[in-house]
């Protein structure tokens, strides 16, 4: 499968995205560019963390407004996988592909260690290589990882399965309500979360726990 890596300003984790989806799926992603208005071909598209355009306004405020967005949101709508991860999950709540809101940690304080999480959806197209309650190793680094969304919101996403991740064993490193650490939308193919399953691919990260999402997405379970 072909994946896309989006690139723009302040974004400092898209070279561990590039060298994660290059090693499970053993080609290389194509980059593109924030102003950008079309998209290649491909299968997957992953927005990766890092604080694009200084974390101004509101992190991922104006990362989702710019042009290669809505080149995203037209892929979206055609059924392509996309992944944000970390201040990609925020990008993609600012531009209105995900439900919620992402607010400063409970702790006011930025956050970076390895945290549990729990596979709450393993019947997704990012999260088949995992088993349901199956616990997994992430590390988070983030300063605005506290998921808020309402009450009615609220229990429609849990209700329709659309949380995909819990922090798990009282690792909870932000806030978050009902612990939550990944969504994913109603249709299915456009998944957000804090942790950076990007940095837990192989031994030299000290564990694969992160490794089934990318090859889940992109269909390289068994290899």
């Amino acid at each position: 499968m072909k994946s896309a890596v989006l690139q723009l300003p302040g974004l400092n984790r898209d070279r561990d995205m590039i060298a994660a989806l290059t090693k499970i799926s053993g080609t290389a992603p194509v980059t593109v560019w924030q102003t950008e208005t079309a998209l290649p071909d491909v299968d997957l598209i992953v927005i990766p963390g890092g604080f694009s355009y200084g974390d101004y306004l509101r992190c991922g405020a104006i990362a989702a407004r710019m042009p290669v967005m809505q080149a995203v949101k037209a892929a979206a709508e055609r059924g392509v996988k996309v992944l944000g991860v970390c201040n990609g999950f925020q990008i993609l709540l600012e531009a209105g592909l995900l439900p919620g809101a992402l607010m400063r940690n409970a702790s006011l304080k930025f956050v970076c260690k390895e945290i549990k999480l729990e596979v709450v959806n393993a019947d997704t197209a990012f999260t088949r290589a995992y088993a349901k309650g199956q616990i997994i190793r992430c590390p988070v680094a983030h300063h605005d990882g506290n998921y808020f969304a309402d009450q009615e919101t609220l229990k429609a996403i849990e209700g329709n399965g659309q949380v995909v991740f819990r922090y798990a064993d009282g690792t909870n490193p932000n806030g978050s309500i009902n612990d939550i650490a990944g969504v994913i939308n109603a249709k299915g193919n456009v998944l957000g979360m804090m942790p950076h399953p990007e940095n837990l691919i192989e031994a030299a990260h000290g564990g694969n726990d992160g490794r089934g999402i990318f090859a889940s997405a992109l269909d390289v379970i068994a290899a």
